[in-house]
């Protein structure tokens, strides 16, 4: 059986990963807060686990594997956005896990499953297991590391001795830098809620310290253990939920269930960039996966950058990345067209295998394309979610006709104008900007005609006819 090697954030090495059960292993991977859109940070997450998940599949067998990934449905930032808009809060968070599965399927992201079947159960909502987090509480209040104040139900983090080993901070040293809540009825300023109370405009549950709602640490620990026990094999997210999130996780489940080990591996993916930057809507370079897909970037590009860096190192999504694996994909799509199935190499489960070498990967299926070795090309890419059947269209309905047309007659509109203010300088920037998208313009004083080429980029195209309507 093939050899699986991951980095263990908890311990800071790569380990060879030895399943507690290879007839069942067991991996939890936290979801969104679901009140809007997903942005592409929240992407990598989906597409670095995914591709896990995959080669677990493949080595151990889909019959063996389950992948829980949850829903935050219960959070202050959904009610904020609830009283903002005057909507119930459960037509939002439907709303918003709706948009979440369109937006990752077309990412060629399976969903959570277990056993080769997708169903909800592998998807919990934080809602559906309050029972489990009030439980879990009333146990941690029983043993010690938690106590009651001011309606608050709070962990008491200094009960915990190896509290920190996760993030490799010391209890002390993080007072002054971490993300506390100062509220005077703490022990310490670490201690953190697992239960604060609710008022009317809130929703809320009944519990032995009143109508209230839990904190967001608790419902992952509550969740993971009813679906996947005490022990399992691999926790992931991003690296930002490290600290406190994860090292919280860990705290409150190994003292209410001492007897189990909670997670064996703990994966934590890098952050994203864009151009080089912190993606923020200050920068203006803040988009959501969906703005991508409505500029007609493929899911299947946007997978392609993704996989393009190891998870392990800052992701920067640039242009250039993004035409570069368009380009990349058509090419791919033509040399494995018509190729039979088969298994992936040896050589690129193998590279997976090495805690998910991605980069390698695809460094490989390019040597495999540029050989003209469709069969392996197409089996190979699979393996990572990429040509897979049903995400290959764009490839061949080319650039979209109407779009060309609505162009044609914005530069017709430009040149006349131009011709009555003398200023031609609108002309010759919309004409430019067509051409870098790939796109030949033919200019008579009869006509204008725009001929897209093979590589023309319709997303480009798409913002630019929006530049244009601006």
């Amino acid at each position: 059986m093939t050899t699986i090697r991951l980095t263990n954030t908890k311990t800071r090495r790569k380990e060879v990963f030895e399943p507690l059960d290879p007839k069942n292993v067991r991996m939890y991977v936290c979801g969104p807060t679901v009140y809007d859109r997903a942005h592409l940070g929240n992407a990598r997450p989906v597409v670095v686990f995914d591709t896990l998940f995959r080669l677990l599949r493949h080595v151990y067998g889909p019959d063996h594997v389950t992948y829980v990934r949850n829903f935050t449905d219960v959070d202050d930032k959904i009610n904020a956005r609830a009283a903002e808009t005057g909507r119930p809060i459960g037509d939002i968070t439907d709303e918003t896990i709706r948009w979440y599965h369109e937006d990752m399927d077309a990412l060629g992201a399976l969903r959570p499953q277990s056993r080769g079947v997708v169903d909800p159960k592998w998807e919990p909502r934080a809602t559906a297991y309050i029972g489990a987090m009030i439980a879990m509480i009333e146990d941690l209040i029983a043993k010690g590391h938690a106590y009651e104040a001011s309606g608050h139900v709070l962990f008491r983090v200094r009960s915990y001795k190896d509290y920190g080993a996760l993030s490799g901070r010391s209890v002390d040293d993080m007072i002054a830098g971490a993300r506390v809540e100062v509220a005077p009825f703490k022990e310490d300023p670490l201690d953190f809620v697992l239960w604060k109370p609710s008022d009317a405009s809130l929703p809320g549950w009944d519990s032995p310290w009143g109508r209230g709602r839990p904190g967001w640490h608790i419902e992952c620990s509550a969740m993971s253990r009813e679906l996947l026990g005490e022990s399992f094999d691999i926790h992931g997210g991003g690296l930002d939920l490290q600290f406190p999130h994860h090292e919280n996780e860990i705290a409150q489940s190994r003292c209410a269930h001492p007897e189990g080990d909670f997670a064996k591996v703990w994966m934590h993916n890098e952050m994203l960039q864009v151009e080089g930057k912190k993606m923020s809507k200050s920068l203006g370079n803040f988009f959501t996966v969906r703005d991508l897909l409505g500029l007609g970037i493929p899911g299947e590009v946007i997978r392609l950058v993704l996989l393009g860096t190891h998870y392990g190192k800052p992701m920067d999504w640039t242009d250039q990345k993004k035409r570069e694996a368009e380009a990349t994909l058509r090419k791919w799509r033509e040399i494995a067209e018509g190729a039979p199935e088969a298994e992936p190499l040896s050589e690129m489960v193998e590279l997976l295998a090495d805690d998910l070498n991605t980069a390698g990967a695809v460094a490989l299926l390019h040597r495999l394309a540029a050989e003209g070795n469709g069969m392996a090309l197409k089996a190979s890419a699979r393996l990572i979610g990429l040509l897979q059947d049903g995400m290959g269209d764009w490839t061949r309905s080319g650039t979209d006709e109407a779009l060309i047309a609505r162009l044609t007659d914005a530069l017709v509109r430009a040149r006349e104008e131009a011709m009555v203010s003398k200023d031609f300088s609108a002309v010759d920037r919309l004409k430019r900007d067509l051409i870098a998208a790939g796109v030949e313009v033919r200019m008579s004083k009869a006509a204008i005609s725009l001929h897209p080429g093979p590589q023309a980029d319709a997303g480009r195209l798409a913002a630019l006819e929006a530049e244009v309507a601006s």
